[in-house]
């Protein structure tokens, strides 16, 4: 198990909610990173796939404690627009779910992007728009914005 570093890509944001809304929200995949999500999202021991066109990425869902905590590894990838296509592979997606009052704060770090990594401005900005945008608007309005069979919510921008 990777720990966290400062350098790791992170984000947070404070919904209106349970922390066990909040779990669920983020098991909802599909929901709001890619429709074309296809496996076990939820589950401790669960594979993923969650491609968009050339590019995808398979995950294994090493922990999942409801209203808690996620984390999922990559097992493997394909970032096709990278010189290192498997910039992602042996990395971890960590969520960590708390209370704040009557609301629920989700910090999000993906373990391993780093700046000093080919990826790291543009996988920035798209996990700003999944986390901050998609998933929020999931969770606070009931819609998020992922990806459709077709083009990238990011495209549409």
């Amino acid at each position: 198990m990777k720990l966290a570093i400062q350098t790791d890509y992170h984000v947070s944001i404070v919904i209106p909610g349970s922390p066990q809304n909040a779990a669920e929200a983020i098991n909802r995949v599909s929901s709001w990173w890619t429709e074309n999500t296809t496996g076990d999202t939820k589950n401790p021991g669960g594979i993923f796939l969650v491609p968009f066109g050339e590019t995808f990425a398979r995950y294994k869902i090493t922990e999942n404690i409801p209203g808690k905590r996620i984390r999922w590894y990559v097992l493997d990838c394909n970032l096709h627009w990278m010189k290192n296509k498997k910039e992602w592979k042996d990395t971890e997606i960590l969520w960590e779910i708390s209370s704040v009052g009557d609301s629920t704060r989700i910090d999000m770090t993906h373990i391993g992007l780093v700046p000093e990594k080919e990826c790291f401005d543009d996988c920035n900005k798209g996990w700003n728009h999944y986390v901050k945008v998609s998933l929020y608007k999931l969770i606070t309005e009931g819609r998020g914005e992922p990806d459709h069979k077709n083009h990238s919510a990011i495209e549409r921008q």
